[in-house]
């Protein structure tokens, strides 16, 4: 892993030095610059950053006054747009389609209506848009039913995930109690992220519940052995980890890679969004050998991967929304 590892943080750096240079009076959160470097090392693409730049203006330009993509979302939407399609100034416009159907579905306007429109761009066609977006609100429908003080608007994105499984809603939502309360017994906080860590664990049918929460309870404890308590916004990113077959095992690689991005003055301020970064990156190191993993896991985590990129997107659009500086 140690050269991977060399290499993952070198990519990681250089796309964040890049972008610091150019956007450090723009963005008051360095954290948007970080998610951003980070979504080209786990696309595993170069950055261009002309390109990004290019794309992130026609956002701004294109989009109303009050929209959310006036500020610091524009930069990781662009990313997206830009890491996922040859033509992200059509896609873009496409995508505005996409949230205002959304609004139309029932959704309200706002940051996490715009994440949830990049999964149905990326995932559904112009012919099965309507019943996705009619799927995805007796989703959330569901989960608002199910668990009402902790069912938000920052759970749509996760809405339009879970609707693109394949069987009934009552099923998923009842797999997604199960674990709830069976994480909530076996010592994990209850609240949104325990909830969240539900939805993600929801996602995939390939390890039957009782082990994963087994892998996630042993992941806990590595991890405190290893000096590094789990928090709760910590949690969506040990349901990522427990999906590998030696995620044990990696623990040491997550904390090598975690304690070399504490030391590098770049981030050291950043200790939190360090620690998921390290295990996205780990976990989507081991998703890229295909070898370790059956299509249908590569292909969940590859879902798990974009709920836990949509969770760190609409979590640091709520925060930056306000303060973000317009102009470029």
């Amino acid at each position: 892993m140690g050269n991977d590892s060399d290499h993952i943080f070198n990519e990681y750096k250089q796309n964040y030095h890049l972008l610091k240079k150019k956007l450090k009076w723009h963005v008051s959160d360095e954290r948007v610059l970080m998610m951003v470097a980070s979504f080209y090392v786990i696309k595993c693409k170069p950055f261009n950053l002309e390109r990004f730049m290019v794309i992130s203006e026609y956002i701004k330009k294109n989009v109303g006054m009050f929209s959310s993509l006036k500020s610091s979302q524009r930069f990781s939407t662009a990313a997206i747009l830009v890491l996922q399609y040859e033509n992200p100034k059509e896609k873009f416009h496409e995508y505005l389609e996409i949230y205002e159907k959304l609004v139309k579905g029932g959704f309200a306007r706002g940051n996490f209506t715009y994440i949830a429109a990049l999964s149905l761009l990326e995932s559904t066609s112009e012919e099965e848009l309507e019943s996705a977006i009619f799927r995805a609100k007796e989703v959330y429908k569901e989960m608002k039913r199910g668990h009402r003080f902790l069912t938000g608007q920052s759970d749509y994105p996760l809405a339009v995930l879970l609707a693109q499984l394949d069987s009934p809603i009552e099923v998923m939502m009842s797999n997604v109690d199960n674990y709830y309360h069976c994480l909530d017994k076996s010592g994990f906080r209850k609240g949104n992220e325990l909830q969240f860590m539900s939805h993600i664990l929801s996602l995939q049918n390939e390890v039957k519940p009782d082990e994963i929460i087994e892998r996630c309870c042993s992941l806990m404890d590595e991890f405190k052995q290893s000096g590094r308590r789990i928090k709760t916004m910590y949690y969506p990113a040990i349901a990522l980890l427990s999906l590998l077959d030696n995620h044990t095992k990696e623990v040491s690689n997550v904390m090598n890679l975690y304690d070399r991005l504490n030391s590098d003055k770049l981030f050291r301020w950043h200790k939190d969004m360090n620690f998921m970064l390290a295990i996205s990156f780990i976990v989507k190191n081991k998703v890229e050998d295909a070898s370790l993993l059956s299509n249908n896991l590569q292909t969940t985590m590859e879902t798990i991967l974009q709920a836990q990129q949509a969770a760190m997107i609409a979590v640091l659009a709520s925060a930056s929304v306000v303060t973000t500086t317009n102009t470029n």
